[in-house]
């Protein structure tokens, strides 16, 4: 059986497990900058920028470091700085009037958190000046097969978003099989998330062209796939969104656009 047939054989499955009389919830083509039915053209390294999510997670970063991730996403024009909810205030604060958005993760990096704790931090996240939110899905009950709680748990972070807050939600792609990916990224459109993303970046493996196209095919066109971890030049974003991302998740964001070696300090 090739991959395109597997994923249509699994699809057909999730379905028939997952209706319980609800439909999908998807947003139309193309409302949100990455969401699908979006074309992407990239002539240049330069062209990059706006479809990157500048990013620095790491617990020991300094306050420095925030101060240059943000005049960086200034300097450059990426899409936004990604940032733990921490450093979403001061984010927010520095970026205020220029254009650039506050990406906060929730639930990061394990994804193993109780789904209200990860609501409570998506609301003050929001409170705080992020427009875009990353959780980590239940990796542990989508391995052990409880789809309710790992939908539940998307849908807990959804209902506390607000309408123009776009939600992405982290498979950890290195942590499962090619069916759970197809499961995963069919919950993720069941629960109303506006894009699946491949890797916290803090887990073995990371984002590969093969994945990005295992979830484009199982999330169809209509919404956001985010390629991040081990995205380093632009010769790995042309690969990702020939594969179909829409948005790609980078520390080296940087070199990147600049047509550097792909190296960070972060």
């Amino acid at each position: 059986m090739d991959q395109n047939e597997l994923i249509d054989k699994i699809t057909r499955e999730v379905l028939a497990k997952l209706q319980r009389g609800s439909e999908f919830r998807s947003k139309p083509a193309g409302t949100n900058n990455g969401v699908g039915g979006q074309k992407i053209t990239l002539n240049s390294p330069a062209d990059a920028a706006s479809i990157i999510d500048h990013t620095l997670l790491k617990p020991e970063a300094t306050q420095d470091q925030f101060d240059k991730l943000c005049a960086e996403a200034i300097q450059y024009r990426f899409w936004s700085v990604c940032v733990n909810t921490n450093w979403v205030a001061y984010c927010a604060k520095k970026l205020r009037g220029t254009g650039v958005k506050v990406c906060s993760v929730v639930g990061f990096p394990l994804g193993a958190m109780e789904a209200r704790a990860m609501a409570f931090e998506t609301r003050r996240a929001i409170e705080d000046g992020a427009g875009e939110i990353d959780m980590v899905l239940n990796i542990g009950a989508l391995k052990s097969g409880d789809l309710a709680t790992v939908e539940e748990g998307i849908r807990a972070v959804r209902r506390a978003t607000r309408q123009n807050t776009i939600l992405k939600v982290i498979l950890e792609t290195g942590l499962l099989e090619d069916s759970e990916k197809v499961i995963a990224c069919q919950l993720c459109k069941k629960a109303g998330a506006d894009f699946v993303k491949t890797s916290t970046g803090f887990a073995k493996g990371g984002a590969t062209p093969e994945d990005i196209a295992l979830m484009r095919r199982s999330v169809g066109p209509e919404m956001g796939v985010k390629a991040s971890g081990g995205v380093r030049t632009y010769n790995d974003v042309v690969a990702m969104v020939k594969a179909g991302a829409t948005r790609v998740g980078a520390s080296s964001s940087v070199a990147i656009v600049t047509g550097g070696t792909g190296s960070s300090t972060y």
